[in-house]
């Protein structure tokens, strides 16, 4: 626990494996790692809400499963056509150190989203309201995602000096992942879970779009 704890620590101070520019290959295995590691605690925490009973703690387990499933999913959709944009601007013997960079994004994403697991939680104790507690969420995956390109931005920032034109690169990926990572949450919910309705893995329903549906929770359209 202390050795991951460390890791985690070094990771996020750019530091000693993880500085940025580092020559000596970095343990592939731990950015998934701190991915599923970190993810699931703030999935667990997400489907806390309205928790009155043993089939609703189900729902924890699920929104846990859910949180790293729903990085993965995004990211697998988008590297294809992020290795063709990579390829066609010239960055194609760059591309390892682009995707590691997109993994430490993601790995930050999922530290900063357990380090708001107690808000959340604090949260769900100071309000009742299903709607507010889906705007609340969505708050929180923005301020971890910021968090997360900060760390990708540090990775890159090597790449961007070496070939200016991976800041486009860095940009389309932005781009595309939050668009299908909004659609991708949609698909797989549900994460909190709405009172009175049965828990499951995901939801019986028609497929729709999640844009839509986000206008109607903000605007009360």
């Amino acid at each position: 626990m202390r050795s991951a704890l460390a890791q985690t620590d070094l990771f996020l101070r750019g530091d000693g494996l993880y500085a940025p520019g580092r020559a000596t290959a970095r343990p592939g295995w731990w950015l998934p790692a701190m991915i599923c590691g970190f993810g699931p605690l703030y999935g667990a925490v997400m489907g806390s809400f309205g928790l009155d009973s043993p089939e609703r703690a189900l729902l924890m387990m699920y929104s846990g499963v859910k949180v790293p499933l729903l990085l993965f999913a995004t990211s697998v959709l988008c590297l294809p056509g992020f290795f063709v944009l990579n390829t066609l601007l010239g960055l194609r013997d760059d591309f390892r150190e682009a995707l590691q960079a997109v993994l430490a994004g993601q790995a930050g994403l999922s530290i900063a989203l357990a380090s708001l697991a107690p808000v959340t939680r604090f949260w769900y104790f100071s309000e009742d309201s299903y709607r507010a507690a889906l705007l609340f969420n969505a708050a929180m995956f923005t301020l971890a995602t910021l968090a997360g390109q900060v760390v990708m931005l540090r990775y890159y920032r090597v790449l961007i000096r070496r070939r200016p034109n991976h800041r486009i690169m860095l940009i389309a990926w932005l781009g595309l992942y939050a668009f299908v990572g909004i659609q991708m949450g949609w698909l797989l919910r549900p994460f909190i879970g709405a009172p009175g309705m049965p828990v499951a893995f995901l939801r019986d329903e028609p497929l729709s779009n999640a844009y839509v549906v986000v206008a109607q929770l903000i605007f009360g359209i």
